[in-house]
């Protein structure tokens, strides 16, 4: 079990890496993830030779890309074994990975389809959420709302509730407000079973997809995420033409035995 996006040794994003996917059905790695109940745990296969395969599921469905899982297995991948060659393949494809001073680092494709989230004032209110002064859609696949405020107020303020999210059929939702290089963040996604998800690696890379759409083709920013419920993290992303890059620090919380 890893948490990670820690804020030096406190927070982070509870996260299970399962080593060994022998036998396991897709069945059995779903269930695997709604007992463990984390926002989500990747599963890796190595059995065969090139490339580690990460396969990512939140207690309800798999998804094909996600940050933190990839962040996770890379600093496992890296730290624990069997050393690779600095990539994985995941479903939107293949994903380089590195350590650079303590941080695990991923690259991941730019997004290019984002487009301005027309009606957005109309569906967030119905979702009982604030507002926002600019969004977008951008496609992760999935599409994920990127609501942007000009205050952080709206952001902390904000109250999720899952049926009123549910029934404005809001889900992969991220609200964010920049300040220079720094972004308070909070991401909901109750389809997905993550009622407010501890920090959000996917979504970061959807904020990096927005800004360069809209106008800033190369950047930085430090994230902070999940203080409002209780886990502290911090993502570092750094994004240009082809990639978003995240970045993050991993702690080792313990080992278990899953019966199967």
């Amino acid at each position: 079990m890893l948490r990670v996006f820690t804020r030096g040794s406190e927070g982070g994003n509870h996260l299970g890496v399962v080593h060994d996917v022998t036998g396991l059905s897709d069945e059995r790695m779903q269930g695997i993830a709604a007992d463990l109940g984390f926002s989500e745990t990747v599963f890796l296969d190595w059995r065969e030779t090139g490339m580690p395969h990460a396969r990512i599921f939140t207690p309800a469905r798999e998804l094909p890309f996600a940050g933190h899982p990839l962040v996770g297995a890379a600093w496992s991948l890296s730290t624990l074994g069997p050393g690779t060659v600095g990539r994985m393949t995941c479903g939107v494809g293949e994903i380089p990975f590195r350590m650079d001073d303590g941080l695990a680092w991923v690259d991941t494709p730019m997004v290019d389809d984002v487009r301005p989230a027309d009606g957005a004032d109309r569906l967030m209110s119905a979702a009982g959420l604030p507002p926002p002064d600019r969004a977008w859609w951008a496609n992760m696949p999935i599409p994920y709302l990127v609501a942007l405020y000009d205050s952080p107020e709206p952001v902390s303020q904000a109250v999720p509730v899952a049926e009123a999210l549910d029934s404005a059929g809001l889900d992969m939702c991220y609200l964010a407000h920049r300040s220079g290089d720094g972004a308070k963040v909070r991401f909901f996604a109750p389809e997905a079973g993550i009622l407010e998800d501890p920090a959000t690696g996917s979504a970061a890379a959807a904020l990096a997809a927005v800004l360069r759409f809209d106008g800033e083709p190369e950047g930085s920013l430090h994230i902070t995420q999940g203080d409002e419920i209780g886990h502290p993290c911090d993502i570092h992303l750094r994004w240009g033409a082809t990639a978003a890059s995240l970045g993050g620090t991993v702690a080792h919380d313990e080992i278990r035995e899953i019966e199967y």
